[in-house]
């Protein structure tokens, strides 16, 4: 089975451009609904978070506000979530690549922001980069609740720059033209990956 991986960095349009693939009947694999539902009230993932940071887990809800201010200020808490969550993760994405090929699927498309950033650029054999200018980037993501320049200088700090993504890419998709355009560059895509499938 063919491995598509689609990233981009904030405010690039990227979980619309899933959405593109997804209405065309590529199965998609988003791995931060993943994560937000093993983290979500009931979770899998709760016990051993609240094992390893004691408190974040109140009345059975994750406290992510806490949780994110202990993770951003020491790398070893960060290691230490991700030694629990990125297991988990794995295993549901196991199981969507076994769904994906019993219904006669020939490629997926996983859906993952820190692609390069995590190194799982590795596992896929086609890199998909979303992207559109800088200041386009800026005002979209500014123009989100609760989002400060300085928040978003911090993301972009922990993102790989989109110039190098776009290095690392074997396709693009621009988003700064237009909801149609991008769609033509979805469904182009698409066709061309059946193709290679065949």
């Amino acid at each position: 089975m063919m491995i598509v991986g689609l990233t981009g960095s904030i405010g690039m349009g990227k979980s619309e451009t899933a959405k593109m693939f997804a209405a065309l009947n590529v199965p998609v694999f988003d791995a931060d609904a993943t994560v937000h539902a093993l983290q979500a009230r009931g979770g899998p993932a709760l016990p051993a978070i609240e094992q390893a940071f004691p408190g974040v887990v109140v009345d059975g809800v994750l406290d992510r506000d806490a949780l994110g201010e202990l993770v951003f200020a020491d790398p070893g808490a960060k290691a230490r979530l991700e030694a629990i969550i990125h297991p988990m993760v794995g295993e549901v994405r196991q199981r969507f690549f076994e769904e994906a090929s019993a219904a006669g699927h020939k490629y997926v498309v996983l859906d993952i922001p820190l692609l390069f950033e995590t190194g799982g650029d590795k596992a896929c054999d086609r890199i998909v980069v979303v992207s559109a200018p800088a200041e386009i980037q800026r005002s979209r993501v500014l123009a989100r609740s609760g989002m400060t320049p300085e928040k978003f200088d911090n993301i972009l700090a922990r993102q790989t720059p989109d110039a190098k993504k776009r290095a690392g890419a074997d396709y693009v998709i621009e988003t700064d033209k237009g909801f149609e355009h991008a769609q033509a560059q979805v469904a182009r895509l698409v066709a061309e990956f059946e193709e290679q499938t065949q």
